[in-house]
């Protein structure tokens, strides 16, 4: 049985200890002893408080260690990629943020451990979803990815609740996003081309944010001719995020916003995650498209009633280090999530929580006002 650390005892590291501890011996790290007093599983793990800004700390207590696993704030990636790298542990994160992820590339040049970033929801499984769809063509043209997670009964002006990380949030709302134009790759602004759509009857909108893509832009760069990543909220939640960011300025004050968030908005369990890709291109001199729609929902998992994105995103990692263990992926350097099978990753114990196939029809996407 394989040690592992699970750095950050929140809601998602702790979903993912509880997913790990049948098969590893887990340690979770937290600075809090009360965060992990609190830590939200049933199974056996060890508890460890830890500062680990503090010099040398993370490193001894990763040592011996054959991965750690980031849910830690994306503020810690790159503090926690080199404690790995030091430690000599393999090391996988969560983290949406575009510059984190370019140390961590830097990081895995020379190291003797495996680093993959960027192993939850999107970036993430969408990206090997996007992968599979587009390798299915002679040429490509158009992939579009969409991830929404929501709650499945809105009931305030924004029509969202607190289901993942406040900082992971506000940080895709204002951080430039990746994209590839007319063949050309691009930076375009957050919460901006706006667009909406309808699925099993209920409607939607998709705009951009930021770290969605993973690394697909730079491995399908010169080969696609649109590519892009907007997230899913339901109707209006933009044009009050804009407001909020923007005419009152609170971009550049993300402390004040995110209290403002987390004091108005409730935590609920009860949300549905979304996964809709679509690929267009041409086989055999023909123009096709394919496309992938899922909705994931909250479920009991081992005695305990977990969110829809608790589960998606711990899936997603959980899987990604189980295949490093079976020698599925490479045991040292950069590994990108579009480097993954989806079959393999489907037919993993952990990756099955995303296997069930969507019957919805795919919706049409059209511009809106913002």
């Amino acid at each position: 049985m394989k040690d592992v650390a699970v750095v950050g005892g929140g809601k998602i590291g702790s979903m993912i200890a509880d997913m790990l501890s049948d098969a590893y011996r887990v340690t979770v790290i937290d600075r809090s002893q009360a965060q992990l007093n609190r830590l939200e599983t049933g199974a056996h793990v060890e508890r460890r408080a830890l500062d680990i800004a503090e010099p040398g700390g993370l490193e001894a207590e990763l040592a011996g260690k054959f991965a750690v696993l980031s849910a830690a704030p994306f503020q810690l990636t790159t503090r926690i990629a080199q404690a790995a790298k030091t430690a000599g542990a393999h090391y996988l994160d969560l983290t949406e943020d575009v510059a984190s992820t370019r140390v961590v590339k830097q990081l895995a040049q020379d190291a003797g451990t495996t680093f993959i970033p960027q192993c939850g929801l999107a970036p993430g499984f969408i990206t090997i979803v996007a992968n599979d769809l587009a390798a299915r063509f002679d040429d490509l043209l158009d992939v579009r990815m969409r991830v929404g997670a929501l709650p499945k009964y809105p009931s305030n002006a924004l029509n969202y609740n607190l289901t993942w990380s406040t900082d992971g949030v506000i940080n895709e709302y204002c951080e430039p996003c990746e994209a590839i134009v007319d063949g050309e790759l691009r930076e375009t602004p957050p919460l901006e081309e706006l667009e909406a759509f309808a699925l099993d009857g209920v409607a939607y909108e998709a705009f951009n944010t930021s770290g969605g893509l993973g690394t697909l832009c730079e491995t399908l760069r010169g080969r696609v001719r649109n590519l892009n990543y907007r997230t899913i909220r339901y109707p209006g939640h933009a044009a009050i995020m804009k407001a909020l960011l923007h005419d009152l300025g609170l971009r550049e004050r993300r402390d004040v916003l995110k209290d403002i968030l987390e004091h108005a908005l409730p935590a609920t369990l009860q949300d549905v995650v979304i996964v809709f890709v679509t690929v267009s291109g041409r086989k055999d001199g023909r123009l096709v498209q394919e496309t992938y729609a899922n909705k994931i929902y909250a479920a009991p998992i081992g005695g305990r009633m977990r969110s829809a994105i608790q589960i998606t995103t711990a899936a997603g990692i959980c899987a990604v280090l189980d295949m490093l263990a079976a020698g599925d992926l490479p045991q040292c350097g950069f590994v990108r999530q579009e480097d993954i099978a989806l079959d393999r990753f489907l037919a993993n114990r952990y990756g099955r929580r995303y296997a069930a196939e969507a019957a919805a029809p795919a919706p049409a996407l059209r511009p809106a006002a913002a």
